[in-house]
């Protein structure tokens, strides 16, 4: 008989934190930026920053932000990117084309606060901002609100990505020269900074958003960008068997499915069990709160 136990909601439960306390708006598009450290979803505002929005989806559309790489960590204050890329066809790095500048839309309703993403702009110019961008890891209005006309923020990491955010903020730093000074890298040994030091954009998708996407993708991708160590999205598949929807991860050799109301979730290696997570409606809210 299949087992549907509860046991994993406990293990899942250990990477919870605390939400991000930062004011809820309108859910508009979400971008998934993928690096090797795992995704970073963004929620963006829509209605609040349309100009803004644009302008970024611009580039994600173009496919602009393809390998482009977190440049500069101030831990405690700000990690960026958005502004110069290494393709793998590349022997070096290039910076991103700038298109023209967006007019600044910064309001006091859309403070600098953690987890928030703002556009990074020339000094004394506050309709500068081009590609670059940075997320805030503290609070940082008291500042940044305050200066240059204000930094506009149009849009929110999730709590998962966040959790991948620190992990940047928490790398090595090097200065590496020009615009370089504040270089976050990975398992960089010797004197140069190598393509694979860098933390990169393997891709930077747009998901599909409530009303276009299906309940269980939804869900799929909520647990994705919350709990990208029991669902890495190397290799991941999707398919249908046995009345499942479902995901492959193999990078953990698991399944999460969907069925009956139910999501459940499967790793053979460990004992070939299914076990329930919870109720799809369960999962939906969670993943609604969170704006997938």
């Amino acid at each position: 008989m299949i087992s549907r136990r509860n046991t994993l909601a406990s293990l899942l439960a250990l990477t919870s934190g605390a939400a991000i306390a930062i004011p809820t708006y309108a859910q508009g598009t979400m971008v998934r930026w993928q690096t090797a450290l795992g995704p970073i979803d963004i929620q963006l505002y829509d209605n609040d920053a349309p100009k803004t929005v644009a302008n970024f989806l611009g580039y994600v559309g173009s496919g602009a932000y393809s390998s482009t790489f977190f440049h500069r960590s101030v831990p405690g204050f700000v990690v960026q990117g958005g502004g110069y890329a290494w393709p793998a066809s590349a022997s070096s790095v290039s910076k991103v084309v700038a298109g023209p500048a967006v007019v600044n839309e910064f309001s006091a309703t859309r403070s600098n606060l953690r987890g928030t993403v703002a556009m990074a702009k020339l000094g004394g110019d506050p309709n500068s901002a081009t590609c670059e961008w940075f997320v805030n890891l503290a609070d940082n209005s008291s500042n940044l609100d305050n200066q240059n006309g204000g930094f506009t923020v149009f849009g929110r990491v999730t709590a998962g990505g966040m959790a991948v955010v620190d992990q940047i903020a928490a790398l090595k730093i090097v200065n590496a020269g020009g615009v370089y000074t504040a270089l976050p890298v990975i398992n960089q040994t010797s004197t140069s900074v190598k393509r694979e030091n860098l933390v990169l954009a393997t891709s930077v998708t747009i998901l599909p958003g409530a009303a276009a996407a299906s309940d269980a993708d939804r869900v799929f991708n909520y647990l994705e960008g919350r709990y990208p160590q029991y669902v890495p999205l190397a290799g991941m598949t999707t398919g249908t068997a046995l009345g499942y929807t479902y995901r492959y991860y193999p990078a953990t050799n698991s399944y999460v499915g969907i069925q009956d109301g139910r999501v459940d979730y499967l790793v053979p290696a460990i004992d070939g069990n299914i076990h329930t997570l919870g109720s799809l409606a369960d999962w939906l809210a969670l993943a609604a709160g969170e704006g997938y």
